[in-house]
């Protein structure tokens, strides 16, 4: 689909060396969403393709979509609707947001977006980030490093983007610093967290539990470790999936697509090459 094509929006699809290279005509793909790991950036660079994303297009929903998690896994819900299903009635207490802490790794457009929910609902908000200190807007975040936010976090939300930095980031020697009441969410890249680790560390008491909307391989696969975890509620990625988010995505990368043929990107995350002659490439 892509042979005739001089750009492209894209979502989740892979884009490899090998798809990209079988596009002649391709000058531009824009993603429309935050993470782009699933793009070979090298070889567009390489190939004379500027690669796009739309940072904070479904940041909202995002956000939105993370204090559900929140709410859901402190008053356990999926529990509580699984066992009505199931033809029982369980009561159980469940936690209350107000006073607790939470930890946000991230401070990208959707981390920012929680901050305003979060406080809200009288949570204190920590965050752990690269972002240089100028970028660091928001006087009512305190900023921690990671391991002070793991230690002291009632509740820590995953809004990093995946990098060989980041890949694995949350394994056992993470887990080991977290309260053992504590609970994962995660809406960012499911690598991030060492799923292993992560099984192992819930299913030992060594923290409460966690909800994931990302994983490492989607759809989750029939051996997965997280499979069967009491205290593990694994979500089909719908953290930016809303018709508004959509609609959005869709304005906004045609009017990247529009600007990145002019030469003029705005949200362009690579520098590159002169296009090859026609046929350089295959």
């Amino acid at each position: 689909a892509l042979r005739d094509a001089d750009a492209a929006l894209v979502g989740h699809d892979p884009l490899t060396a090998e798809v990209l290279s079988r596009a002649p005509r391709l000058r531009a793909v824009v993603r429309t969403g935050v993470g782009y790991d699933a793009i070979d950036v090298a070889a567009a660079t390489r190939l004379g393709i500027t690669v796009s994303n739309l940072p904070g297009v479904n940041a909202g929903a995002v956000a939105e979509y993370t204090m559900g998690l929140l709410l859901a896994t402190a008053r356990g819900l999926v529990r509580s609707a699984s066992g009505v299903a199931a033809g029982g009635w369980p009561r159980h207490d469940g936690h209350e947001l107000r006073g607790s802490t939470l930890g946000l790794i991230g401070y990208g457009a959707a981390a920012r977006a929680v901050v305003p929910l979060a406080q809200a609902f009288g949570m204190r908000v920590l965050c752990t980030t690269g972002v240089p200190e100028s970028g660091r807007t928001d006087p009512s975040v305190r900023f921690v490093d990671l391991p002070e936010l793991l230690a002291v976090s009632d509740h820590v939300s995953v809004h990093t983007r995946l990098t060989e930095r980041t890949r694995g980031l949350l394994d056992a020697s993470a887990f080991a610093l977290m309260k053992p009441t504590a609970v994962l969410v995660n809406t960012a890249r499911g690598a991030v967290v060492d799923e292993q680790a992560l099984a192992v560390a819930v299913r030992t008491g060594r923290i409460a539990g966690a909800a994931l909307d990302v994983v490492t391989e989607e759809p989750l696969p029939a051996d997965s470790p997280l499979r069967g975890v009491d205290g593990i509620d694994v979500y089909s990625h719908l953290a930016g999936q809303t018709a508004e988010a959509r609609a959005a995505a869709g304005t906004e990368g045609a009017a990247e697509i529009v600007a990145a043929l002019a030469g003029k990107p705005r949200h362009a995350v690579n520098t590159p090459l002169p296009k090859p002659p026609a046929g350089a490439h295959g």
